[in-house]
């Protein structure tokens, strides 16, 4: 009924009388022959019954755009209720430890426009890359294809932490295949994605920890490398185990136990700082973390030898 009112408002009324499409007596009904009417003070010259036309396809035409705003509406919710559903089986293949599976769904949407479907393609394509049975050759290209992603995501949405933050690993997993000097250089740009994630959302634990890895990185940069890093650069990149220790420490305060690996390299940092005691109870927690993943009982594994080792010695 709405729609019929709409289209009976393009049809002019004569004064008193009921709505409808109706034109005025009068009018010559020779065929060929241009008539005169008048339509409530309006002269209209030419066939009237080709004016009327004109009215109704007018009509028609505006009903049909209404039409399409209303289609349009209802297609942009039904398309943000899939992403949301979309999202929701993601992360619930994440949490299962489901990687190729998580992989296999994100990629059928990798045409997509959505900031968070992209970053979690990046973190999909790079847990593949990082599973044992990848090859190299697979390893290589899955570490690209995270890093377009990643790039994606942020193009899409730049006040999205997650988008800078998976921008910075994949960059970094990339260095890893373009020399010292490339790496050095990416650094720079890593360190700032990596402190914008923590700006976007100071609560994301994951971020900080990674914050405390590009840290403790630089300061057990090797001499030759660092010796590389003067030659390229002015001012090259570099840091401290005291800094690292505090992201590490900061991410646990977050977010107490949720990595292993923050376990880990808060052990390694006391070791780093001469500190025995502290280092055994972080390693400690490691070794004991439940293994949900490959990189747990490798971390299990490494926190048990550290242990092993530097009891040995005292």
């Amino acid at each position: 009924m709405a729609l019929a009112a709409r289209l009976w408002r393009f049809l002019p009324l004569r004064r008193g009388a009921a709505p409808g499409p109706r034109l005025p007596a009068g009018t010559s009904g020779s065929r060929g022959h241009c008539g005169r009417c008048r339509f409530h003070g309006f002269e209209v010259m030419g066939n009237p019954g080709t004016f009327k036309r004109g009215l109704l396809l007018s009509a028609l035409s505006y009903l049909g755009f209404e039409t399409y705003q209303v289609i349009s509406q209802a297609a942009v919710v039904h398309a943000a209720a899939k992403v949301e559903e979309i999202l929701e089986q993601a992360d619930y293949l994440y949490e299962s430890g489901e990687t190729e599976k998580l992989y296999q769904l994100l990629t059928q949407y990798k045409e997509s426009e959505d900031a968070e479907l992209l970053w979690r393609l990046a973190r999909a394509s790079r847990d593949v890359a990082q599973l044992s049975r990848t090859s190299e050759e697979e390893k290589k290209l899955l570490v690209y294809e995270a890093l377009e992603y990643a790039k994606r995501a942020l193009e899409k949405n730049e006040s999205h932490f997650a988008a800078h933050k998976w921008y910075a690993i994949c960059l970094s997993d990339v260095g890893d295949y373009e020399g010292i000097k490339a790496k050095i250089a990416n650094a720079y740009i890593i360190k700032e994605h990596f402190e914008k994630a923590i700006e976007l959302n100071p609560k994301d634990a994951t971020s900080i920890h990674l914050m405390g890895i590009w840290c403790y990185t630089f300061a057990e940069m090797p001499w030759y490398q660092r010796r590389i890093a003067e030659m390229l650069f002015a001012t090259p990149p570099s840091s401290t185990y005291e800094k690292a220790l505090g992201y590490f420490h900061r991410a646990e305060q977050v977010d107490p136990n949720f990595y292993s690996k923050n376990l880990l390299l808060l052990g390694k940092t006391y070791l780093k700082l001469h500190n025995k005691k502290l280092a055994a109870f972080w390693l400690m927690k490691a070794k004991d973390y439940p293994a949900h993943t490959e990189e747990d009982k490798q971390i299990q594994t490494e926190a048990a030898q550290l242990l092993t080792s530097f009891s040995e010695k005292n």
